[in-house]
């Protein structure tokens, strides 16, 4: 059975079942879609996870790139045991969102570290992922927030509001530890 707890990720079985899902109607082209963008030279793009909302989605949640455990589970997901997707889960228990209600994606949507640590994403990753994003936000047809979380994803706002006018964006605090 599928598990919904912080940091179930862990578990390679719980990566396996919800591997098993990402060809469910919600989260279908979505999943081509990461796919584009690796056969695009992207190889480390984590799918959406198929808990979450996926085309349903009323909130987006952008970050500014997945982590090494994001990596490893193979999902953008609020169970991937590390702390920052941790705070995230509890944050959202705690405001009562509903995950189907919501999908979370990044910036940049491929990994920028090199297997040792991650690096900060640069002004021209910024702008590539942005054109993804731009994509993205057309595929989700419910969608009426965009959830900035973090300093980095602020840099995409304005490019959001040209494209998207009637879109309600707002920002919030990055979940990380630190």
């Amino acid at each position: 059975d599928i598990v919904d707890v912080a940091k179930c990720l862990r578990d390679p079985l719980q990566c396996h079942f919800r591997l098993a899902k990402i060809h469910e109607p919600h989260v279908s082209s979505l999943s081509v879609f990461v796919e584009l963008i690796r056969a695009d030279g992207h190889a480390l793009v984590p799918y959406f996870d198929p808990l979450d909302g996926g085309v349903n989605a009323e909130c987006l949640f952008i970050l500014e790139a997945p982590g090494p455990k994001a990596v490893a589970s193979g999902f953008v997901s609020r169970n991937n045991p590390d702390e920052t997707a941790k705070n995230w889960f509890d944050l959202n228990v705690l405001a009562g969102i509903d995950r189907r209600r919501t999908a979370t994606w990044n910036i940049v949507p491929w990994y920028l570290g090199d297997g040792l640590k991650i690096r900060a994403a640069r002004v021209a990753d910024v702008r590539q992922g942005s054109g993804y994003l731009i994509r993205l936000i057309g595929m989700l047809p419910k969608l009426r927030v965009v959830a900035l979380v973090g300093r980095a994803s602020s840099k995409v706002r304005s490019h959001i509001m040209d494209q998207y006018a009637n879109l309600e964006i707002v920002e919030l605090p990055h979940p990380s530890p630190t």
